[in-house]
């Protein structure tokens, strides 16, 4: 990535405009120049919970304006890839979120990436000094093979995380080019997304983003959030200064974040606002004023991740007693929190124009 330029594009849209706008924002981002001409281009939607929580995931506005900027742009070789986590069901979420529909519209194909019949599992060896992939995985980094010499388009969207402040395009691959056990990197967390850009870097033939900020999630998130209604969309080639830029709208310092000062200082991107050229929307007096917070997850994470408990994780994470995590933590976001918490706030969210929009789309005219 040079440390020449980096452009991000940013608009104001509505749920009338929001599709014919998202080309307009993909032009003004250059995707066109981002991405090789005749190379096959991934679609990573974000699914980082299968219910349907505006903010948390892909939106299918999003999904359906980016593909139809890619293919208007002369793109048609389309294929989606969706993450699976240890608590994530993505074939649930593609379907409640509204995405299945819209790969069958255009046709995209879709490969699951966490299945060994789906996607075959390569090494990778990497051709800079990782932070830290080769400790957390021993000198051996699997990667989808698939995934080598494509272009990718990220799909992520504006809002917090309990472990990184925010996240966004970089923290996207995270569900991609890592399998299942990328839990095990969640100690260290910002250099395993500096680590995960570089090999993107490595082995994409493009890369572009594309962020939904039309409705935005502030607190516990990726999933336990408010969800927002703001109207912005994003996108660039550069997920660093992409990420920087939402994180400044959201009202966070981008270099006070380590994941993007480390990507910033190793030059595999730009996290300094100021060196980043804003096209669209005039952003300068935006500030979201949102904040983290803590939920039942953050708080275990504070012992077992980062605090005084760290050095149990290879006994609970590495063995069969991480499945008690798991159903702990599936236990406690679908049966507890969704239903006491998460309807209500969604309720609400639904009654705004883009929650509308979310309730009809996909509806025969």
């Amino acid at each position: 990535m040079s440390r020449l330029r980096a452009k991000v594009a940013v608009i104001k849209t509505t749920p009338e405009n929001v599709l014919k706008d998202i080309g307009r924002l993909c032009r003004l981002a250059d995707m066109k120049d981002a991405l090789a001409r005749d190379k096959p281009v991934i679609l990573k939607d974000n699914i980082s919970w299968h219910l349907p929580f505006l903010s948390a995931n892909t939106t299918p506005w999003q999904l359906e304006g980016a593909i139809l900027a890619l293919k208007e742009a002369g793109w048609q070789d389309l294929v989606a890839v969706h993450n699976n986590t240890v608590v994530t069901d993505p074939v649930k979420g593609l379907r409640l979120n509204k995405l299945d529909g819209i790969y069958r519209k255009y046709a995209v194909a879709e490969r699951f990436n966490f299945k060994e019949a789906d996607v075959r599992w390569v090494e990778y060896k990497p051709k800079f000094k990782t932070r830290a992939l080769h400790k957390v995985f021993r000198h051996r980094i699997m990667i989808p093979e698939y995934f080598i010499g494509k272009n990718i388009v990220h799909l992520p969207t504006v809002k917090t995380h309990i472990y990184t402040t925010t996240t966004g395009a970089m923290k996207n691959a995270f569900g991609g080019l890592l399998n299942t056990h990328r839990h095990y990197t969640h100690s260290w967390i910002h250099e395993t997304l500096v680590d995960l850009l570089k090999i993107q870097q490595d082995i994409h033939s493009g890369i572009f983003c594309i962020m939904d900020g039309t409705i935005c999630g502030s607190g516990a998130g990726p999933r336990t959030m408010f969800p927002i209604e703001k109207g912005y969309m994003l996108a660039s080639a550069d997920s660093v200064a992409i990420d920087a830029v939402a994180a400044r709208m959201m009202g966070f310092d981008p270099l006070k974040i380590p994941y993007i000062r480390m990507a910033h200082e190793d030059g595999v991107g730009i996290g300094d606002v100021s060196a980043i050229e804003i096209v669209g929307e005039d952003i300068r007096d935006v500030n979201f004023k949102f904040f983290v917070g803590e939920n039942f997850v953050s708080r275990f994470g504070k012992f077992f991740w980062f605090g005084p408990l760290k050095g149990l994780q290879k006994l609970l994470f590495r063995t069969p007693l991480v499945y008690l995590f798991v159903y702990g933590s599936f236990l406690y976001h679908d049966f507890i929190w969704w239903p006491l918490i998460g309807k209500r706030r969604q309720k609400k969210i639904l009654k705004t124009g883009w929650g509308k929009l979310f309730v009809d789309f996909g509806k025969e005219a």
